[in-house]
Order: C-alpha cells, then sequence, then structure tokens
C-alpha cells in the first residue's frame, strides 16, 4: 500500500457555482475559467472535499483500483457524455486530457490529485447558440458524469 501523499488545496474558486457529485454529497466538482489558445478551449476542472483535492483513487471502483491511468476511463466518458459536441476531424474527437498534476510516485497515477487539464475543439453550429457559461457548465456536468463512471 502506498502511503498517501497530503492532499493539496483546491485550486478555486471555481468559475461556474461547484456541484456535487451525487445529490446531498459533499465532493464537488469545479472548473476555472476557460480560456481559448489557437483554436482549442482549455481548461481546469477538479473534485474537493472541503477544500481539498481528492484523488483518482478516491473515486476507484469498490473492486481495487484498475490498472492504467485513470484517464484511460475519465476520457471516453467524457468524449462519450460530448459526443456531437465535439469536434471530429479524421475520426478522432478533438479532445484532450492531461493530469493537472503527476502522481507522487509514477507506478501509481490513481494516487494523483484529482485535476485535469482539458482541450476541447467544438462543433461551431453547436456552440454558435450557446452562452460562454452554458458551454461550461455543459463540460462541466459531462466531467462529473464521467468521474461517477470511474467507479464501475
Amino acid at each position: 500500500m502506498i502511503d498517501p501523499a497530503p492532499r493539496l488545496p483546491s485550486p478555486g474558486p471555481s468559475f461556474l457555482r461547484e456541484i456535487a457529485i451525487k445529490p446531498g454529497d459533499d465532493r464537488l466538482v469545479g472548473m476555472a475559467q476557460p480560456r481559448t489558445v489557437e483554436g482549442w478551449w482549455v481548461t481546469m476542472m477538479w473534485c474537493e472535499r472541503n477544500g481539498e483535492l481528492l484523488s483518482f483513487s478516491d473515486l476507484a471502483p469498490s473492486y481495487g483500483i484498475p490498472p492504467g491511468s485513470p484517464l484511460l476511463r475519465l476520457g471516453p466518458g467524457l468524449s462519450g457524455t460530448l459526443s456531437g459536441l465535439v469536434m471530429e476531424e479524421g475520426g478522432r474527437q478533438q479532445l484532450r486530457l492531461r493530469l493537472g498534476q503527476p502522481p507522487a510516485v509514477e507506478d501509481a497515477p490513481w494516487e494523483a490529485p484529482l485535476a485535469v487539464v482539458a482541450g476541447f475543439r467544438f462543433e461551431p453550429a453547436r456552440t454558435l447558440t450557446m452562452r460562454e457559461t452554458e458551454l461550461a457548465q455543459t463540460v462541466l456536468q459531462a466531467f462529473r458524469d464521467a468521474l461517477l463512471r470511474l467507479s464501475y
């Protein structure tokens, strides 16, 4: 068993009102204000409790931590929820994820703080009528839904 690293403080405040992972839960999902960088909509998203970041292992399945990076499970959940909104190019969705901070032990990616930097290229026709906050809320809810799938 790996000794847990000290919890990092939340990078908040969140750009939008934080949302609970489940109704009544004290684990909250937040997002930094999105920026557009070279055509990519980029933001940091995280999950916290009492002002401290959780680790991915806090949302791991009850049967144990799966092999590989949590991004291998988070990415498909996020892209599936946002399917149709995220642009496709060459048959690939234009969505990129990376850990907000690497784990203290390289061989333990599920022990990394639960923060990701995400980049998206959205379908212009789909986002033309959406306000920036509406688009951000859609992405934040998709992130929350993808986090819930980590425990399956």
